[in-house]
C-alpha cells in the first residue's frame, strides 16, 4: 500500500512581518502547495493521504479557503484522512464539522484513537484535538485489540524530540516513542514539529511549504510504501511554492551609507521570493543607516525583511576617555561598570545618544 503523508500547512497564516501583498502571495503559495501535494497523491498512485494536523488556521481561516479545501479534497478523489490539530482543532463550530465534506474525506472526530480498516489486516488509528492546549497523550495506555499492522496518524510531540526542535514550540499531546511500541503500533506519522523527523516508529515531514526564516531540513510531503509485514519505506518530496532566503551582510568597517547599499545589492543580486537580510559587523562612528532606503533594493523582490543583528560602532574608547568634553566625562563615568558586555553597551548608547542618533541598536 502506498500513502502520501504531510502536517502542518496552516492555511491562512498571518505572515505579519511580511507586507500586506507579501502576506497575501504568501498564503497563495500555501495553497498551491497543496495542490502539489494532492497532485503527488495522483501521480504516484497512492491509496491514502494521511494529513496530520494543522491544515488551517482555525481562527483566521477564510470560507474561500474552505472552499478551496473542499474542492480540491474532492478532485483527488483519493481517501483522505484528517487528523485535526492544535491550530484546527474540532471545536463545535470547526469547519470540519460545518463544510460538507466530499465522502472521500475522513475526519477524526474523538480525542481517543479510532480505527478505520484501510484494507484486511491494515488499520489507521487517529484521533482529533478538541481543545486548543492540554491535550493528554494518545497513545499512553492504547492497546488495539486486534490483530493485523496497525498505523497512526495524529498531531502529537515526541518528548525526547524537543531539544532539536524549534525554540518556543509547545509539547501538545505529549509522548515517547516507548509508548508506540507498547501500544503495538508499526509506525505513526505525525504532525506538529516543523523540523522534519524520520524515526525509527515515527515520521514527522516538516512544513510543506516554508513558514519562517531560517528553516532546516528536508521537508515537504513523504511517500511511504508500507509491507505486508508492517515495514515501511520513506522517500521525501518538495512542494514548496515559497522561495526563502536568510542571508547575513557582515560590514566590517563600513563608514557611510553608500558602502552599506552597495553590500546589500550584492548579497540580493539574483535572488527571488523573499529574503531575510540581517546587518552585522563592527562599523564606523560616522555611518547611518537608512533602512527605507535599503528596503527600496529589495523592490524586485516578493518580500524583504531587514534587521539589526550584531552591529557595532567602532568608537576609539581610550582616545574619547582623554577627552575634556562632556562625552569624555561620560566614557570615563562608565569605565567602573564591572561587567566588560555591560560597560560597552552603555558606552555605546550613550555615545550615540549624545550625537543625537537613534539608527543603530546597540547589541
Amino acid at each position: 500500500m502506498k500513502l502520501l503523508h504531510f502536517a502542518d500547512l496552516h492555511l491562512d497564516a498571518p505572515f505579519a512581518w511580511a507586507s500586506l501583498e507579501g502576506a497575501r502571495l504568501r498564503r497563495r503559495n500555501r495553497r498551491q502547495a497543496l495542490t502539489r501535494i494532492l497532485e503527488l497523491a495522483s501521480i504516484e498512485g497512492c491509496d491514502a493521504i494521511l494529513a496530520a494536523g494543522d491544515l488551517f488556521e482555525l481562527d483566521r481561516v477564510r470560507p474561500d479557503t474552505l472552499e478551496f479545501l473542499r474542492s480540491a479534497f474532492a478532485e483527488v478523489g483519493i481517501p483522505v484522512y484528517v487528523a485535526p490539530g492544535n491550530h484546527d482543532w474540532l471545536s463545535p463550530r470547526s469547519p470540519y464539522r460545518t463544510v460538507r465534506w466530499s465522502p472521500n474525506v475522513h475526519i477524526f472526530a474523538n480525542d481517543q484513537l479510532e480505527p478505520v480498516t484501510l484494507q484486511d489486516g491494515l488499520t489507521l488509528w487517529g484521533a482529533a484535538h478538541r481543545a486548543p492546549a492540554n491535550t493528554a497523550s494518545f497513545f499512553a495506555g492504547f492497546r488495539p485489540g486486534r490483530g493485523g499492522t496497525h498505523i497512526a496518524v495524529a498531531h502529537a510531540s515526541e518528548r525526547t524530540a524537543l531539544p532539536w526542535q524549534e525554540p518556543g514550540k509547545q509539547p501538545h499531546a505529549p509522548f515517547e516513542a516507548a509508548e508506540l511500541v507498547e501500544a503495538g503500533l508499526n509506525h505513526a506519522f505525525l504532525g506538529h514539529y516543523h523540523v522534519p523527523r524520520d524515526a525509527e516508529r515515527y515520521t514527522y515531514p516538516g512544513n510543506p511549504d516554508p513558514l519562517e526564516f531560517g528553516e532546516t531540513g528536508q521537508r515537504g510531503a513523504v511517500l511511504v510504501t508500507l509491507s505486508a509485514d508492517g515495514t515501511i519505506g520513506r522517500e521525501r518530496r518538495s512542494v514548496a511554492v515559497s522561495e526563502i532566503h536568510d542571508l547575513t551582510v557582515t560590514l566590517h568597517g563600513a563608514s557611510h551609507g553608500g558602502e552599506v547599499a552597495q553590500a546589500v545589492a550584492r548579497a540580493l543580486s539574483g535572488l527571488n521570493g523573499f529574503v531575510r537580510l540581517t546587518l552585522a559587523g563592527e562599523v564606523a562612528a560616522s555611518l547611518e543607516l537608512d533602512l527605507t532606503d535599503l528596503r527600496r533594493l529589495g523592490a524586485h523582490l516578493d518580500g524583504l525583511a531587514l534587521r539589526i543583528g550584531e552591529l557595532r560602532t567602532g568608537y576609539d574608547l581610550g582616545e574619547i576617555e582623554r577627552e575634556t568634553t562632556v562625552r569624555g566625562h561620560f566614557a570615563r563615568s562608565a569605565s567602573g561598570i564591572e561587567d566588560p558586555d555591560l560597560r560597552r553597551r552603555v558606552l555605546l548608547t550613550g555615545l550615540r545618544a549624545l550625537e543625537g542618533r537613534g539608527d543603530l541598536e546597540v547589541a
